[in-house]
């Protein structure tokens, strides 16, 4: 029964692929990889930092299960107030493997009290896809049917792009950003060009000191849309001396999604996060795991929020 589920969630992800050929990947963790799907984010920690993510979807399945891996990197350049970046995203699911490359550039405007971000994301986007196909004609000795509809054997790239503006103040930060804006058309070997499908970010969070000084609480949220359908998540966390922080996070119709994580004095950070899915799919695996890991140090200047001041307060 399970695999039966899983070829048919992975024929329709194929099938979504494929008539959209991009759905861009969520991540419990979002505040740690913001440059990925906003450029405006880039120099946004006033530091020099790295960071990456792991997400290993739908833990139990025997195989074909979503797994993503992301890079990050960004720094202010002060002298040019200007921040820029480099974001790295490999996701794999069934037989097709996604990467897209991107180099980032903020604009970064200093206000009466913050800081705007408006930037630009160039890369590549490519997609292959490499599997072992079965059809009753191979099931019976012949050659595998070759469908002209659907992609087999297959590796294309085409240029992509995004756009998004940040505006980061002392105690909240919001942002505004859109992916595969160009919508680049994927040339596969097939009768019908696919092309990238763009995705829209709202983005934002608060942090609120509370009467204890060794407490803040901080909430954030997501709303991702490909102009067809919305999903939306929103994040609450306990962050005790600036150091330690648990909490829960809801994705919509999804997942509840207990959080953890620890912010070091050397600037080393670690969060880690388990998805509770609430779908029909949650019947057929054990949740899904997500894995964060962030360095920043500062490059020049006062002591910024990727580093910590001192051991009372950050």
């Amino acid at each position: 029964m399970r695999r039966i589920v899983l070829l048919i969630i992975v024929l329709i992800g194929i099938f979504v692929k494929y008539s959209q050929a991009q759905i861009d990947s969520h991540y419990s963790l979002f505040e740690y990889v913001q440059n990925v799907y906003n450029p405006g984010a880039a120099g946004s920690n006033d530091a020099l930092c790295v960071s990456s993510v792991h997400r290993q979807q739908w833990v139990g399945w025997e195989e074909g299960r979503p797994v993503t891996t992301v890079f990050t990197f960004d720094m202010p350049i002060s002298a040019m107030s200007s921040g820029v970046g480099l974001s790295i995203v490999e996701d794999q699911i069934g037989f097709s493997n996604n990467l897209n490359i991107m180099l980032n550039y903020a604009y970064r405007l200093e206000l009466s009290d913050g800081v705007l971000g408006m930037g630009l994301g160039l890369g590549v986007f490519n997609h292959s896809i490499d599997g072992d196909w079965v059809t009753w004609e191979s099931m019976n000795g012949q050659p595998v049917y070759i469908d002209p509809t659907i992609p087999h054997m297959e590796n294309v790239t085409a240029f992509d792009a995004n756009i998004g503006i940040t505006y980061n103040a002392e105690d909240f930060w919001v942002g505004l950003s859109a992916t595969h804006v160009p919508g680049s058309t994927l040339n596969y070997d097939i009768e019908n060009p696919s092309k990238l499908t763009q995705h829209v970010y709202l983005t934002g969070g608060y942090n609120y000191s509370l009467p204890n000084p060794s407490f803040d609480l901080i909430g954030s949220g997501m709303m991702q849309s490909d102009l067809k359908t919305i999903d939306f998540q929103i994040n609450a966390k306990l962050l005790y001396e600036k150091k330690f922080w648990g909490g829960i996070s809801y994705r919509h119709t999804d997942a509840i999604v207990p959080m953890i994580g620890i912010h070091l004095i050397n600037g080393i950070s670690f969060g880690y996060s388990y998805d509770v899915v609430l779908s029909n799919v949650g019947s057929y695996n054990s949740g899904s795991h997500e894995l964060m890991l962030r360095y920043c140090f500062n490059v020049g200047g006062p002591s910024t929020p990727g580093r910590y001041r001192s051991v009372r307060r950050l």
